[in-house]
């Protein structure tokens, strides 16, 4: 027997390949197959199932084509419905392969069809739990993703605290944990950086299994939860209805084209010039109205949060050698519509004669030395991370929700932006930028930077509690 986890950093996401005299199944995979076929064929074994825990909504799983091209039949658990051939398993139905078996455990609440998948040895002993979005390690996942539900988040989270309690907890201690999910992803709200886990340890340290009170774990899992973003809901759609074949996607999106070809393209397409470099780099030169969302960051998930429709044509801008790669992860989203790349970069593009752009960036050092009450400061981190420290008398601006918040701001006034570590400053300052925003300035650095200076900070407290102020000690954790 093998279990193996293939994980995803920049999705947070976790896939897993077990094998077993010579068969093999795969659960949650993503949308590219050839890391499951070449892992099968490496073993010299045959792709029986594809477990799929819930209708993943924060990427396009990889079932439908791995089920093509593999023969291997697509199993969901109880209450799924789908528009392409696929095997709704009952609660406690089994499956064979090899010597081992998957148990489908129905553990409704995350969604109503997540299920979780109890692999039972040879020996028919428990040995590991493929939990899906229902439990991750600290954590359990978010209630308000179903699919057309007339449910509430409320019910939802009663229905998940039974899961746990009557169909999870009931499992030895010495079961591992394998969820879908680690720190980064947005399906919960306090994950750990860890994969895995025994399920005694998370029965101790896990809030959402220590917890026995049903109001209680309703109130806790329902308090503090920020807006899915807007593309969770389409990529839920696509995982239920299909969705185009990866080689189609990928053949159309790696094209290379000249200056004048994405020219006509932004001009007849409505295509967005996506810029996906590092920070400094785009700040330095970038063709005009670009956006940067730099592969190097958490990208598909802000593409994902801040590019609206998935159809939407995208032409890119990327680091040489990096453009197969760049249409790859936006496929795992959903964005299917990338009709090519610049070829040479922004070298070629300037070489072909063509306007350049910039974005001014300054040091948090001479940031300090400018800094004044009557300066438009933008932090756009998370609301989490602003009230854990923030700089004195700034309010929060998250670029989470740009397209509500641009609006109320006068173009015509100069903004300095910041986030953690400069990432999401350029996100922000490249999209104001394009929608006419011209006086920007970044804060190279971040709010990491930042505290290394004499600008004054505080924490966010409750009225009745004193602010405590500079300096303290803050972790900017994942986020860029």
């Amino acid at each position: 027997m093998l279990v193996e986890q293939i994980y995803t950093g920049c999705l947070a996401q976790g896939a897993y390949y077990i094998s077993s005299e010579g068969e093999a199944a795969i659960i949650d995979p993503l949308r590219e197959t050839n890391p499951y076929i070449s892992r099968a064929q490496k073993d010299n074994v045959k792709i029986k199932y594809i477990f799929e825990t819930h209708f993943h909504a924060d990427f396009v799983s990889g079932h439908v084509d791995l089920s093509k091209k593999t023969g291997a039949q697509i199993v969901f658990g109880p209450n799924a419905e789908t528009s392409y051939q696929s095997y709704i398993a009952k609660d406690g139905q089994e499956f064979k392969i090899g010597k081992i078996t998957i148990k489908v455990l129905h553990t409704p609440g995350h969604t109503l069809e997540s299920s979780t998948y109890l692999l039972l040895d040879e020996n028919k002993k428990p040995y590991c739990i493929f939990t899906g979005d229902t439990l991750f390690i600290g954590d359990v996942g978010r209630p308000d993703l179903a699919i057309k539900s007339a449910l509430t988040q409320n019910d939802l989270a009663a229905m998940l605290f039974d899961s746990l309690q009557k169909k999870i907890k009931s499992l030895p201690d010495d079961v591992i944990v394998y969820p879908a999910h680690g720190a980064g992803s947005a399906c919960g709200k306090n994950m750990s950086k860890e994969t895995f886990d025994t399920l005694g340890n998370q029965k101790q340290k896990n809030y959402a299994l220590v917890i026995n009170s049903k109001a209680d774990f309703v109130k806790e899992l329902t308090t503090g939860i920020l807006p899915p973003p807007q593309y969770f809901a389409k990529n839920a759609m696509l995982n239920k209805n299909g969705y185009s074949s990866f080689e189609e996607v990928m053949q159309k999106g790696n094209k290379a084209l000249n200056a004048n070809e994405v020219e006509e393209l932004v001009n007849n397409n409505d295509a967005i010039i996506l810029d996906v470099r590092k920070p400094l780099e785009f700040a330095k030169e970038h063709i005009p109205n670009s956006i940067f969302i730099g592969i190097d960051g958490q990208f598909a998930p802000w593409v994902g949060a801040l590019i609206t429709d998935l159809k939407q044509a995208l032409i890119l801008v990327s680091p040489v050698g990096r453009e197969e790669e760049v249409v790859m992860r936006l496929s795992r989203v959903g964005y299917d519509n990338c009709l090519g790349y610049v070829n040479g970069g922004i070298e070629a593009w300037k070489k072909a004669g063509k306007k350049i752009s910039h974005i001014k960036s300054i040091s948090a050092e001479e940031f300090s030395t400018c800094i004044n009450p009557n300066l438009n400061i933008l932090d756009v981190r998370k609301p989490g991370e602003y009230q854990a420290h923030h700089i004195k008398d700034v309010k929060n601006q998250p670029l989470d929700f740009i397209n509500e918040w641009t609006n109320s701001f006068d173009k015509n006034k100069e903004y300095h932006i910041h986030c953690a570590g400069g990432y999401r400053s350029m996100i922000t300052a490249s999209i104001l930028k394009a929608r006419g925003f011209n006086k920007l300035v970044d804060i190279a650095g971040g709010f990491a930077a930042i505290q290394k200076t004499n600008i004054p900070t505080t924490t966010f407290d409750c009225p009745s509690q004193k602010k405590s102020e500079k300096k303290l000690s803050w972790n900017p954790l994942s986020w860029f």
